[in-house]
């Protein structure tokens, strides 16, 4: 909500030496997010003033049409005599008035004017346009022309409000009534202690027979409707500058008097109008649900196709309006630009159930400035005090006739009633404010307070957000200003703190990003198209999703199976950004239906669910493990000093996961694999040992050259998943710490020749269960294939560590142990020491 400070004032008699910032330091000590205080005309130093067009001479020769004006500043410019100015405008004639800048004055950006030489003449200055003054847009984009009646030499900046500051505030959900003049007014007034001057004070008629005909169909969707009607409006009135200046200030771009006029005043009461042109509509105006598959034409343009669901307004052709999102194209208030006038409207002004409108907004992908102001709640009780205004208007600025008929048709209710212990704010803040001090700041923000020890407290009509005693504990605390809290510590029960579980889990993000990872955190939501992408078989489990009933975004409107949509996604976004060298990695939950879930009631509030009631709500839900994955792309190793580098590839992935694996305790045996989106030859299927049985946990590898290709991501990107869950449950006990011997170790390197196809996993597996106890550890260092080995065939060289924990091994004994294990490996897997 933009709030222009001069128009503010017009509710506060804030200080004259106020400024924006200093009212910007108040808002925000009573819980308003102002963001930025914005300098309006900042700069700009005169002589700006009206001036009236004498005389146009059409310059030739040019690529474009240039003109050759005179104007009337009258004495602005010190002789009296007419001003040239070249102009290449052409939305002026000869006689109207506009604004001109002089030489020696400076623009908004410090564009300083002077006299020059420009197409052949000079130019004494500038005819201003809107966008030149830093005005805004006023639908013109040309020069701006004024209504005839202001005198010629007229000071332009006051004239146009050309100075002003205007405070940007970030309205939060609860905070509605925030979204207009009459509501930040009073939260301006609360904070400096003045009163307040509510522009909702205003004298109604009551509501009689002779009213323009509303039908209520749907009172919950819509509990109150007034309309009004004014005929006899001058169809050339123009909006005038003060009223065009405002909407401009608050963002708006001004149109035509009767839609500004309703705009305006949606702006200073946050009461959405709409105002129909009479001789357009067909019969009384009705309020409804959509018939599924109605279609609707709106004020933009399209043709939407309603949902049953969607509350509308008719007529008795149809629908006529989206209600309280958008009007409807058939019924609009005709252009006079279009050669079309309107002489008579009807003025609605209504109350729309907040949720629906909510859902109707998002439904159509439609937010407009009156859906987002209903579906934060607006005060029903404004309605007619905000159609008086809109007539009031209407006759002052258009010449029109208000007729007496006045509609209002209000569904029946009562004003909310909250109880609450007068020292209820005293035990939520831990501060003594005393029952004076509570009264006194509820009473400020519109309640009306009765009782002692116990008050009852009736809430105003523009606060849905005050529902229980807390938010009434929230409004004092606020006022009395959060500042003045005590910051007290509290004092944590002995005996708690994370789970063996959590702290598992941080282990394990702490050990990849020592090994050089970063954390991207990404929401957990995709889409079929990244399914797609990622090749996946239409069998896939990871294709069936949980699909969301209100998806934040239509593109990705199920939750993730799979942590690598994300993980690439943010890979590629940094690799766009110029960040090539990337090592990423998320743990997170993904979401696997079953299929076995049940349905369950939606339940209350108003108490604790049963035990069956949350064995029920368990049960509706998907499983959910815990998963980890890696994402890497460009160097692995950075070029430097100490060597040349290297690029990640499929070996870091896999390393990845052994890393997480050694945080648990676990051995993983990787094999080779086939799984989307990996490469067929690139891809290790990651597996645990867990009561005896292994378990697949997880993949690691390179993406699928597809795969790249479709996500547009660097070349030979590399990605690992691991469900952590499951190594988890391989986990035997608390993790043991290695008992280290202080005998010597004793190395044996072997060469193994084996089959191209023998994974190096396999041969290593039978080496350890060759060597026996002895064996400390086994690492491959070196892969070899060439004419010296043999078509098809592939050398692995290990090195052997042997130590014994209470002795020196000799010779003989680590060579026994050596020759035991290549013997299994070559009954295993038919492997031939290399160079026997």
């Amino acid at each position: 909500m933009r709030v222009p400070l001069s128009w503010l004032r017009e509710y506060v008699d804030l200080p004259a030496t106020e400024t924006g910032r200093d009212v910007q330091a108040k808002l925000v000590a009573v819980g308003l997010e102002v963001e930025t205080v914005e300098q309006i005309g900042a700069g700009l130093k005169g002589p700006l003033v009206v001036g009236q067009v004498l005389t146009i001479e059409e310059l030739e020769g040019f690529k474009k049409p240039i003109r050759f004006c005179t104007v009337d500043v009258g004495s602005a410019n010190g002789t009296g005599e007419p001003q040239e100015i070249v102009c290449g405008a052409r939305n002026f004639a000869v006689g109207d008035k506009v604004v001109v800048v002089l030489p020696g004055a400076v623009l908004p950006g410090d564009f300083a004017i002077a006299a020059r030489k420009t197409y052949g003449r000079t130019s004494h200055g500038m005819i201003c346009s809107t966008d030149e003054l830093g005005m805004g847009d006023d639908g013109t984009h040309g020069i701006i022309v004024l209504p005839p009646e202001h005198e010629v030499g007229t000071d332009a900046i006051e004239l146009l409000e050309l100075v002003d500051e205007v405070l940007d505030i970030a309205v939060t959900p609860d905070r509605g009534y925030c979204l207009s003049m009459r509501g930040v007014a009073r939260e301006t007034a609360i904070a400096y202690g003045l009163p307040l001057r509510d522009p909702a004070l205003l004298d109604v008629p009551a509501p009689n027979a002779f009213g323009y005909p509303v039908k209520i169909a749907d009172p919950i969707g819509c509990d109150r409707f007034t309309a009004r009607t004014v005929v006899g409006l001058e169809p050339e009135a123009r909006s005038p500058i003060w009223l065009q200046r405002r909407l401009q200030k608050a963002g708006m771009r001004p149109i035509s008097l009767a839609v500004d006029i309703t705009n305006y005043v949606m702006l200073e009461l946050g009461q959405p109008l709409h105002a129909y042109d009479r001789t357009r509509v067909d019969g009384p105006i009705g309020v409804r649900r959509a018939q599924q598959g109605e279609k609707l034409t709106t004020l933009d343009g399209t043709v939407r196709v309603l949902d049953a669901e969607d509350l509308v307004i008719t007529d008795d052709r149809g629908p006529i309006g989206l209600a309280g999102v958008m009007g409807g194209a058939n019924t609009e208030i005709a252009d006079v630009k279009n050669g079309e006038n309107t002489t008579e409207v009807v003025i609605e002004a209504a109350h729309f159930d907040a949720i629906s409108i909510a859902r109707t907004a998002r439904r159509h992908k439609l937010s407009s400035e009156a859906s987002k102001r209903f579906e934060r709640g607006v005060d029903p009780q404004a309605a007619a005090a905000a159609a008086q205004r809109t007539v009031d208007l209407l006759v002052l600025l258009a010449g029109g006739t208000a007729e007496a008929g006045v509609t209002e048709v209000t569904a029946p209710s009562a004003p909310r009633t909250i109880a609450m212990p007068a020292d209820h704010p005293d035990r939520v803040a831990g501060v003594a404010y005393g029952r004076e001090t509570v009264v006194r700041r509820l009473q400020q923000v519109g309640c009306d307070v009765y009782g002692q020890d116990e008050l009852l407290v009736t809430v105003p009509s523009w606060r849905p957000d005050l529902s229980e005693p807390n938010d009434l504990a929230e409004e004092v605390i606020r006022l009395e200003g959060y500042e003045n809290l005590p910051s007290t510590l509290p004092t944590p029960p002995s005996g708690r703190g994370l789970t063996d579980r959590q702290r598992l889990h941080r282990r394990f993000g702490r050990a990849l990003a020592g090994a050089g990872y970063v954390e991207a955190l990404n929401y957990p939501f995709i889409g079929d198209a990244v399914l797609d992408q990622l090749g996946l078989d239409a069998d896939d489990a990871r294709r069936r999703t949980v699909k969301l009933v209100n998806p934040l975004s239509d593109e990705e409107p199920a939750l993730r199976t799979t942590l690598l949509p994300g993980l690439l996604g943010a890979l590629r976004r940094n690799d766009g950004r110029g960040s090539h060298d990337l090592a990423l990695f998320e743990t997170g939950l993904v979401f696997r239906p079953t299929g076995d879930e049940t349905r369950t009631e939606r339940l209350t509030v108003d108490r604790r669910p049963t035990d069956d009631e949350i064995t029920g709500l368990n049960a509706a839900l998907p499983r959910q493990p815990r998963r980890a994955a890696v994402v890497l792309a460009g160097a692995r190793e950075q070029a430097g000093w100490w060597g040349k580098g290297r690029p990640a590839d499929w070996a870091d992935s896999i390393e990845a996961a052994r890393t997480i694996a050694r945080e648990a305790g676990v051995e993983l045996t990787v094999r080779s694999d086939q799984h989307a989106p990996w490469h067929p030859g690139r891809c290790a299927a990651l597996f645990v040992t867990s009561a005896g049985e292994e378990t697949l946990v997880g993949h690691a590898g390179e993406l699928h050259p597809r795969v790249i290709k479709e996500l547009h991501l660097p070349e030979r990107t590399c990605a690992m998943e691991i469900e952590l869950d499951l190594l988890e449950q391989a986990v035997d006990g608390a993790l043991q710490a290695p008992r280290i011997s202080t005998f010597p170790v004793a190395t044996q390197d072997v060469a193994l020749i084996v089959a191209q196809d023998v994974p190096a996993t396999t041969v290593e597996e039978a080496l350890r269960a060759g060597a026996g106890q002895l064996l400390e550890s086994l690492r491959l260092f070196d892969v070899f294939t060439g004419d010296q080995i043999g078509e098809g065939k592939k050398s692995l060289a290990y090195a052997l560590r042997f130590r014994a924990p209470d002795r020196t091994l000799t010779v003989d004994e680590a060579t026994a142990a050596r020759d035991a294990a290549v013997a299994l490996a070559a009954e295993r897997t038919g492997a031939v020491l290399r160079g026997a």
